[in-house]
């Protein structure tokens, strides 16, 4: 479930509420209990874990892929 973030537009809190995307957006704010609640605009913040993303194989050059083949081995296959 993602988490979405509301600023209330009477008293300035904010929060950040856990809640299924179908879900309706939250409108009572929980400080000052007026009906003012907004849903903020984010970005998004993930993290790839495990190998095959470029994060973790192809951002630094000076690392081999995963799932690459030994450049070694090909070159003596041609020779």
């Amino acid at each position: 479930m993602p988490i979405y973030e509301y600023q209330c537009e009477a008293c300035g809190h904010k929060m950040e509420a856990l809640q299924k995307m179908a879900d309706a957006p939250l409108t009572q704010c929980p400080s000052c209990e007026q009906p003012a609640l907004k849903k903020l605009i984010s970005a998004a913040a993930f993290k790839l874990k495990g190998s095959g993303w470029y994060e973790t194989d192809f951002k630094n050059s000076n690392k081999k892929p995963a799932s690459g083949g030994d450049k070694s081995n090909s070159d003596k296959a041609a020779s």
